[in-house]
């Protein structure tokens, strides 16, 4: 029967391709509840503590998963096998991660929105990857690539029509000379 109880994020897909997130989640909310001792390593957490944890913990595995692991007890063993289990998909999302940071460019994207969206979905999965991501990292790609970044706004103006006289407040009078300072003496 499913579990008819409310998540507390998306419970972990048999298949793993929720892993990544699913671990940040996990650890997260344990220790919100006191409980992010009871799958470290060495841990003096109770009885009592390591129930808490593996009833969260088992709340938010699929339900074949579930059963696969239905006599584990110890949510630190628990934690060990599905990281034994899972953490080798970081090496298949790592490389598909790098690529696209290296590939990614302003202009592919419509709006710079949707660009700093793609950016951040990005970086978040190399930084779940264990990958250190800095803003030097992406200027060292730009300096070896001899890239150029141009301005984009989603109401750009084609300014290739435009005219000296475009510029000018009043474009109908005359333009004598410019004077010093590089003001404009008109005349109307």
């Amino acid at each position: 029967m499913a579990n008819l109880t409310k998540l507390e994020f998306v419970a972990l897909d048999i298949s793993g391709k929720n892993y990544l997130s699913w671990v940040l989640d996990a650890e997260i909310h344990l220790d919100a509840m006191g409980l992010g001792d009871t799958i470290k390593e060495n841990n003096k957490a109770s009885n009592q503590e390591n129930a808490k944890a593996m009833i969260f913990l088992r709340h938010h595995l699929d339900e074949d998963l579930k059963i696969e692991y239905l006599t584990i007890k110890n949510s630190l063993v628990l934690w060990k096998n599905l990281k034994e289990r899972y953490d080798h998909l970081k090496m298949v999302f790592l490389p598909k991660a790098q690529h696209e940071w290296i590939n990614l460019r302003l202009q592919d994207f419509k709006s710079v929105m949707k660009y700093n969206s793609e950016m951040f979905r990005i970086t978040s999965i190399l930084t779940l990857c264990g990958e250190k991501i800095s803003d030097s990292d992406n200027l060292e790609k730009t300096k070896e690539k001899n890239l150029e970044a141009n301005f984009i706004s989603e109401n750009q103006i084609d300014i290739t029509h435009l005219d000296v006289a475009d510029f000018f407040e009043h474009p109908e009078g005359k333009i004598n000379h410019l004077i010093g300072h590089g003001s404009v003496v008109r005349d109307d």
